[in-house]
């Protein structure tokens, strides 16, 4: 079994190697043989944002999710991996049960009936949601004020179709601020992943689209939030198979919707990288606002370091300074850094034999190990805000780097 000095030494060499997806492939392997089904699912997903159709990744990523109890996970990544490969999978006897018809288990997405995916109902605030203000003020005037106010609507001519883009580096809020759009709004949230989608069998994938917008139309108001949208949007001079390109026709197809009213359906898609989208999803009437999702500000930082520190035993620590201390770092970076300086914590506590609380030692040790994961993000995306900038589309990007010198 590899040791977790190795395991450590790797993951170290990805931070400054965030795209050799080779690297963390083996990682994975590794991983799963040591018994890390989470840590190797968390890689594998990393890597299936860039490239959805990797057979390798999707292979370890249903091992993964296998052995972490996820089975209808595991099953939707082995159909998607099948279909790419132009197999059938073999599901265990137990998987599929005697009385169940085959093509019940074929529709919709991961296993379920066509019309079975999960819709939930936001209790989320925008109030909730920490710092992000101007995030707050364009989802207000693109969604939220319109709906609010029909009659001024009907005056002003504005127009509730088409759908928006939230796009920023990974892990700072983008699925949490969809989910407060639905609370706003008292609608109800559907959202989408790739293994909701794609299916092995012909055809299949485009039918899971249309039921899941169907769906959403026949229990309207809904936030119809597609994450990763890269992976089903991806632009067409970057796909290799026909099934692929026609998911994104349907897609498109499904936005503009000529057949029937998408009144009352609110389409929100987020994505790590926006230069991989099809420039087709952002023509007026679709995806036709993009929204930048920044890391925390300062105050932000303070108030999400507080949350995830409330039912942790805390000492005399001051917040301010931390805050100060963890710029660049986003939402789920700030969380692993408070659960690292609770865990060196309770290692002091067993190695003591005596319980202490979080102390600002633990904060300090642990800002030597959690670096923000944001920067190789706003590396690959300098590229693309500089030289890629077409319509000015990357504008509120560009100005915010050039302000952090980023550029």
């Amino acid at each position: 079994m590899t040791g977790p000095a190795i395991l450590a030494s790797l993951e170290t060499a990805l931070e400054s190697m965030p795209d050799n997806d080779t690297l963390r492939l083996h990682l994975v392997s590794l991983l799963l043989d040591a018994g890390e089904a989470r840590r190797a699912l968390d890689h594998c997903t990393t890597i299936l944002a860039r490239r959805p159709d990797d057979v390798p990744t999707l292979e370890s990523a249903a091992r993964a999710a296998e052995e972490l109890g996820e089975t209808s996970r595991a099953e939707a990544w082995r159909r998607v991996a099948a279909a790419l490969q132009g197999t059938t999978p073999t599901p265990a006897p137990a998987e599929i049960p005697s009385n169940v018809v085959p093509l019940s288990v074929v529709r919709g997405g991961a296993g379920a009936a066509a019309g079975d995916w999960e819709v939930e109902t936001s209790r989320i605030m925008l109030r909730d949601v920490g710092g992000m203000e101007e995030v707050k003020r364009r989802l207000d005037l693109a969604f939220l004020a319109p709906m609010r106010n029909p009659e001024l609507r009907r005056m002003y001519g504005k127009s509730l179709r088409g759908g928006l883009l939230l796009y920023g580096p990974p892990g700072c809020g983008k699925t949490f601020i969809a989910r407060a759009v639905a609370g706003e709004l008292g609608a109800r949230f559907l959202s989408v992943g790739l293994s909701d989608v794609l299916d092995m069998w012909l055809g299949q994938s485009e039918r899971n689209l249309h039921e899941l917008f169907e769906q959403a139309r026949r229990g309207a108001p809904t936030v119809l939030f597609f994450d990763e949208i890269d992976a089903l949007g991806r632009k067409r001079s970057l796909l290799r198979h026909s099934a692929e390109h026609n998911v994104v026709n349907v897609l498109l197809a499904e936005l503009d919707n000529a057949d029937s009213s998408n009144e009352g359906v609110f389409v929100l898609a987020a994505t790590n990288h926006p230069w991989d989208v099809d420039s087709a999803l952002r023509r007026a009437g679709r995806l036709d606002r993009m929204l930048l999702v920044l890391p925390p500000d300062r105050a932000a930082r303070e108030a999400i370091l507080r949350f995830h520190l409330r039912d942790r035993p805390v000492g005399d620590v001051d917040l301010a300074p931390i805050a100060a201390k963890t710029e660049d770092y986003s939402g789920a970076d700030l969380a692993h850094f408070c659960e690292s300086a609770a865990e060196l914590a309770m290692e002091a506590s067993v190695a003591s034999g005596k319980a202490r609380p979080i102390d600002m030692s633990d904060f300090k040790n642990a800002l030597r190990d959690v670096k923000p994961s944001t920067r190789a993000w706003f590396e690959t995306a300098r590229n693309f805000a500089q030289f890629a900038n077409d319509g000015g589309i990357y504008d509120d990007l560009l100005a915010y780097m050039r302000a952090r010198r980023i550029v």
